[in-house]
């Protein structure tokens, strides 16, 4: 397993030709990550690769509507393919490679597969969770995907699964951490197809890796002398410029009122996979809502997200760790913003009443924090107040704002606590002794009159908001922020 995975790590970086290297001195952190959707590898012929993202720094995006080789779709046809890295060089290092291919047929239908997510991070530990292939039919037989599993393909070829895997090694001068994983790989041992033995398809690629500097204090020499000499003030060298985060452009309707997105019919039935764990409720306190997903709209034609009503600037919650981007306004959306998490996926909030100093362009945050208050500005202006919130998976991204499925399913779930673990929530409610024997709460309403300390989910914010002595009747403190 070993010497495979140092082999898949040669041929992996391989095709990053033209990276500068991750660290080009000892004492420099550095980070670098490359996906892609597909590559068709063919002997003596051109083959194809599509749906490529990479590089040593910032963030980059890649996607398809669709795939087809050759141009009838013989030996590979897919629907939507999209490819997205983001890395932070400075320390301490990060990388991150996402990738998805959705629809996936092979040799007429001999191999097919609902989807493909592949996952790869590196930071001072690497991983490629998350990483999964949904469906998957072989020769007319379904068979489950696991790690570096195996599978044979009549007399023809051989089909690898999830193959990869992460490794971490360390000198006396740095650690480094590299991950990398192909979420199914097709081998010919012979012809078939009328492609010749030796032709390899890979389907959902994604890698990453960092060095991390090891920093050792530098040893001195105290010599006794009798001369007094005057301290010397160090020189301070001004800090590098660190290199901004490349951000989305939102794919969401026009800036002014009347303006109308191309709208293509609702997706319906339509559902994925989210990283396990983490994900928590964008309002925090008393709300309400129910599933309008798809119910005529004047300015969209229809309802792309779900409304959750909640009183005048209840706090809005970041639903994920991620980067806050396009904040402002929007004269449908009112004051909005849009946050897009680890894995790629972007939510949409809109209609606020104001923002959390935290609300920045590029600003990363974590599950909790607030980003800003229920309103009811933009379009939604004489309407009760709510939080239109969407969500615009990774994989569907190369669709615009149609690319959106129905958030209701998971909105319900992430309000019944079942997708964050109560370490994160603990600040919600007190702990339950493990010998009662009353019904356990889904959740606890905490009350406060000035919550303008506190940062979502952060325990201690929380208890010290609780504490903190009551402002002033009417003094608008909630709001001020904006």
């Amino acid at each position: 397993m070993t010497r495979r995975l140092t082999v898949l790590f040669l041929l992996a970086f391989a095709l990053a030709a033209g990276w500068a290297s991750v660290a080009t001195t000892a004492q420099q952190p550095g980070a670098a990550a490359s996906a892609y959707g597909i590559s068709v590898v063919v002997p003596g012929q051109s083959g194809a690769f599509v749906a490529s993202a990479g590089g040593p720094g910032g963030g980059e995006t890649a996607a398809a509507g669709s795939f087809a080789y050759p141009a009838d779709g013989s030996i590979v046809r897919t629907g939507v393919l999209s490819s997205s890295v983001s890395v932070q060089a400075s320390a301490p290092p990060r990388a991150q490679a996402v990738n998805d291919v959705l629809g996936v047929a092979l040799f007429n239908g001999e191999i097919t597969f609902d989807g493909v997510a592949a996952r790869a991070t590196a930071s001072t530990t690497a991983d490629t969770a998350g990483s999964s292939v949904a469906n998957l039919v072989i020769l007319g037989q379904a068979v489950a995907a696991g790690p570096n599993q195996q599978f044979a393909l009549g007399d023809w070829g051989f089909l690898v699964t999830l193959e990869g895997g992460s490794e971490t090694s360390a000198t006396d001068v740095s650690r480094d951490a590299r991950a990398a994983v192909t979420a199914v790989h097709v081998t010919l041992t012979a012809e078939h197809a009328g492609l010749p033995a030796g032709t390899e398809i890979l389907i959902g690629h994604a890698q990453a890796e960092t060095t991390t500097p090891v920093v050792t204090e530098p040893t001195t020499t105290t010599a006794t002398t009798t001369t007094t000499t005057k301290k010397q003030q160090p020189v301070r060298t001004p800090p590098r410029a660190q290199k901004k985060e490349k951000l989305p452009k939102p794919p969401e309707p026009g800036g002014r009122r009347g303006d109308r997105p191309s709208i293509r019919p609702i997706p319906t039935n339509v559902s994925v996979s989210l990283s396990p764990g983490g994900y928590v409720f964008p309002v925090y306190g008393s709300s309400s809502f129910s599933d309008t997903y798809g119910a005529p709209r004047a300015a969209v034609t229809w309802h792309h997200g779900e409304d959750i009503f909640a009183p005048l600037g209840a706090p809005i919650l970041a639903v994920a760790n991620g980067t806050v981007f396009s904040v402002g306004w929007n004269d449908i959306g009112g004051f909005r913003f849009w946050l897009r998490d680890d894995q790629g996926n972007q939510f949409y909030y809109a209609h606020l009443s104001a923002f959390s100093p935290i609300a920045v362009d590029g600003r990363q945050v974590r599950a909790g924090d607030v980003i800003g208050f229920v309103g009811n500005t933009g379009d939604a202006e004489g309407t009760p107040y709510h939080l239109h919130f969407e969500f615009h998976p990774v994989g569907l991204l190369p669709m615009g704002y149609d690319g959106v499925v129905n958030p209701y399913d998971y909105l319900v779930a992430w309000r019944r606590l079942e997708d964050v673990t109560f370490a994160a929530g603990r600040g919600w409610a007190p702990p339950v002794p493990a010998s009662a024997t009353a019904p356990r709460p889904g959740a606890f309403l905490l009350g406060s009159a000035d919550i303008s300390t506190a940062s979502g989910l952060e325990p201690g914010a929380l208890a010290r908001a609780l504490v903190a002595p009551v402002a002033a009747e009417g003094d608008g403190g909630l709001l001020r922020s904006g």
